[in-house]
């Protein structure tokens, strides 16, 4: 590998990289928009739904961490497919992780624009959405440019902020409680399979985003150790924060004037129905900054994807190079800024979308593209395994339980049909998913030759002896 391809080494502890997922997966963005969706559908018993759903997502950790354990590079998810399925599917992967960061950094820039607009109003100032879209993705690409371990850094502590207020104000509901309790949110008897399916489905597209870490693997410490723990533990820790703060949230708005669905921002309400309003501000910084770190963080993830796929001439040479003086992709930073500007501004001012709207819309359609790339890795890992000759039988049955669990969220996203736009969602990223087959099947028959560089790239990435990529 040329020097223009590395990034830096070993620079990214585990705790780093630990702060790498669980900023993608942003606990804010559910305690301060989510869980009203979340009991919309599933009601009482939401916590439940976010604690199955933590459940079933470990299960795709599993499978992942079949790759995470023995291997380490740079764009691994995409990396790992290609060891499993080959190179031509290898790329599906990365072309629906391209996808799923973009759309999720979308609805980090649009969350960050919609919480820095209630305080710049609140001390009289007034700004254009896209001034902010601005300059959240501007400053995340300087940060994101200059150093892998200041913007990791900067995600931990703006991330580490938001969830210590949220969790003081939900230890300030329970105290009101006295700590009791509540014995309406155990109760099963009005509940019904569907809606805990479809709450599952809300709960998993919460989650997604644990696995970023494997995308670190040049520039993590002891990667075979680190990037498979900091996956596990993103959602054992997040899972349980969601479950906690639903719960409280649920309990601190009964007897309100609005039930807990029709609740626009729930942290706020909470603060003023139990005399803290003195919090909503710091409640909404922290809710700023955190839906900020969610935009850094899809911003590095995906460049080092793009990065991935350019060493193999999935995409123009210059994607490939790394900052000869920062260690970081810095053409690759480059565009995934650009096209997230470009995207949200478009929706903004062409469609006419409100900003609230805009982050709705960017987060159920970058789960679309996690779910591919989950399917993908959980098929992989068997095959993997059988090619390496480590298949044990329970290897088996942790990948078809994984399928099984990940058709749950597959067909909860379609049945029943969503209003519109949304229900055309589905669609628009199966045809994005079709551009990718067709740019995989392109490459393959106009340069077959480029296989074999591959095979030589990722057997240059310490791969176990004997392992064969077709």
């Amino acid at each position: 590998m040329s020097n223009e391809h590395k990034l830096k080494s070993e620079c990214l502890n585990f705790v780093e990289l630990l702060a790498q997922n669980i900023a993608l997966i942003s606990p804010t963005m559910t305690a301060a928009l989510i869980v009203p969706l979340m009991f919309g559908t599933t009601g009482n018993i939401s916590w439940l739904a976010y604690g199955l759903g933590t459940v079933l997502l470990l299960f795709v950790a599993f499978n992942l961490n079949q790759f995470s354990r023995r291997l380490a590079g740079t764009g691994s998810m995409y990396t790992y497919t290609s060891l499993g399925l080959g190179p031509s599917t290898g790329s599906l992967s990365g072309w629906c992780l391209i996808w799923s960061y973009l759309f999720i950094g979308l609805a980090g820039t649009t969350g960050f624009t919609i919480f820095s607009s209630k305080i710049l109003e609140a001390v009289g100032i007034h700004s254009s959405s896209v001034l902010l879209f601005a300059v959240c993705l501007g400053s995340c690409f300087i940060l994101a440019y200059k150093d892998i371990v200041i913007s990791t850094v900067v995600m931990l502590v703006l991330e580490g902020i938001s969830c210590a207020l949220i969790l003081l104000l939900c230890f300030i509901v329970l105290g009101k409680h006295g700590f009791s309790i509540d014995h309406a949110q155990f109760d099963l008897k009005d509940s019904s399979l569907w809606s805990m399916g479809l709450g599952i489905v809300v709960a998993i597209f919460s989650l997604v985003g644990f696995e970023s870490s494997t995308a670190f693997g040049e520039e993590a410490k002891n990667p075979l150790q680190t990037i498979p723990k900091s996956i596990v533990w993103s959602l054992i820790i997040t899972g349980a924060f969601f479950v906690f703060v639903c719960y409280t949230e649920v309990l601190g708005t009964r007897g309100y004037e609005k039930t807990l669905d029709a609740i626009e921002s729930p942290l706020t309400v909470l603060s003023t129905i139990y005399n803290v309003p003195f919090m909503a501000i710091p409640l909404e910084i922290g809710a700023m900054v955190s839906f900020y770190a969610l935009a850094l963080s899809c911003m590095n993830a995906g460049a080092r994807v793009m990065l991935a796929m350019g060493r193999h001439g999935l995409f123009h040479s210059s994607v490939r190079r790394a900052h000869s003086t920062n260690g970081t992709p810095h053409f690759a930073l480059g565009i995934m800024a650009v096209l997230m500007f470009i995207v949200v501004t478009a929706f903004k001012i062409i469609a006419g979308y409100q900003v609230l709207d805009e982050f709705n819309y960017a987060g159920t359609m970058g789960a679309f593209g996690f779910m591919g790339a989950y399917i993908l890795i959980t098929v992989a890992a068997p095959i993997y395994l059988a090619k390496i000759g480590q298949l044990k039988t329970k290897d088996t049955i942790l990948c078809v339980t994984g399928l099984l669990l990940l058709a749950i969220p597959a067909i909860g996203s379609i049945y029943p049909v969503p209003p519109a736009p949304v229900n055309y969602f589905p669609y628009i990223f199966l045809g994005y998913v079709a551009i990718g087959v067709f740019r995989a099947v392109a490459f393959k028959v106009r340069s077959p030759h480029h296989l074999k560089k591959i095979h030589e790239e990722l057997e240059g990435q310490n791969l176990p002896t004997g392992l064969t990529v077709e």
